[in-house]
């Protein structure tokens, strides 16, 4: 399932594109959320100690340069959808060394009024892509933050990423508690999670035409929603699957073309809608302009049911969380 460390991940790809600057990585982001835990805890200097032992590998150390960032492209199949085992730690092929980057603005500027319009942007689906291309820069000298481990020790065989298929959702949260939704895009192609978090993290938040492009301001109004998917089964009829369980994607033939669309897990139920609604707002999200009461009709009407479990936060935890790994680091805040 979905961790929050995989949310403070996403929020920390999307204020790192934002800020001009190097996120962590996906094995950091598990290892010092794991930290941050247990931080309060007796005996905590001993664990840290025992870290050491345990986790040669993830020796990290601060740079005020930036480092660069591999091109990655996931050439598969984006979706838009509306608000649905952990990984092993590793990436594919890691440094000897980690390099954990400063945090240059802890507090960003009050956030703008989230834009509503579903008309879309004239920002392209390579501007994510472009937000992970503009990180490559020259490394500058650096020092030890963490005890972690040598250095100079040789990292053991990476173990390699599970896969799933994965949908990252952005949220504006109002001063009294209201969601809206701000950008969702996921692909049901199987992803290795630290590329799929990193490019659907910036996808969903630059690329989903039926919102503006996510600025710095609105930052801290933000709360991320990450749902890794499973157990995809073939619908007898549409109305095949459970409220509460299930995520729905359809497909079906209208006017000679070919239309889909999905739900999450979650969605059905937090409208409050019976299983006909749902299917007939998703036929309409899919582009069908037929009468409610003829959604039987259409032509070629398949349905896939699938699971996920989902986890978020907000900003807050985010922020607390990446003030307590600088102050730990003895990072300066530019």
């Amino acid at each position: 399932m979905a961790t929050v460390a995989h949310c403070l991940f996403c929020f920390d790809v999307l204020a790192a594109s934002l800020e001009k600057r190097e996120h962590l990585t996906l094995p950091q982001a598990n290892h010092l959320w794991a930290r941050y835990q247990r931080k309060d805890e007796p005996g905590d200097g001993i664990r840290r100690q025992q870290d050491h032992l345990d986790n040669p590998d993830l020796a990290i150390t601060q740079q005020d340069e930036h480092d660069s960032l591999s091109d990655s492209d996931p050439g598969l199949e984006e979706l838009s959808a509306d608000e649905g085992e952990p990984p092993a730690e590793g990436p594919a092929d890691p440094p000897s060394t980690l390099h954990i980057p400063t945090i240059s603005r802890l507090q960003a500027a009050s956030p703008s009024s989230a834009s509503t319009s579903s008309t879309p942007s004239s920002t392209s689906a390579a501007s994510s892509r472009q937000a992970l291309d503009d990180r490559s820069s020259k490394a500058s000298s650096s020092t030890s933050i963490f005890s972690f481990g040598r250095s100079s020790q040789q990292p053991s065989p990476a173990l390699k990423e599970e896969q799933y298929p994965l949908f990252v959702t952005w949220n504006t949260v109002s001063g009294r508690g209201h969601k809206s939704l701000r950008g969702c895009i996921g692909t049901f192609e199987p992803q290795e999670l630290s590329a799929g978090l990193t490019n659907y993290a910036l996808t969903a938040a630059f690329d989903d035409t039926r919102f503006a492009p996510i600025e710095l301001a609105e930052l801290s109004s933000l709360a991320v929603h990450i749902t890794l998917l499973h157990t995809f089964t073939p619908c007898a009829h549409p109305l095949d699957w459970n409220l509460g369980t299930h995520g729905l994607r359809i497909s079906f033939t209208y006017h000679g073309r070919r239309m889909g669309a999905t739900y999450l897990p979650d969605v059905a139920v937090e409208q409050g809608w019976t299983k006909d609604e749902t299917v007939v707002s998703l036929m309409r999200k899919a582009g069908w302009t037929g009468r409610s009461k003829d959604w039987r009709n259409v032509a070629d009407m398949r349905a896939i049911r699938y699971e996920g479990k989902g986890e978020g936060c907000g900003w807050s935890t985010w922020r607390e969380w990446r003030a307590w790994i600088d102050q730990e680091s003895g990072g300066t805040k530019r």
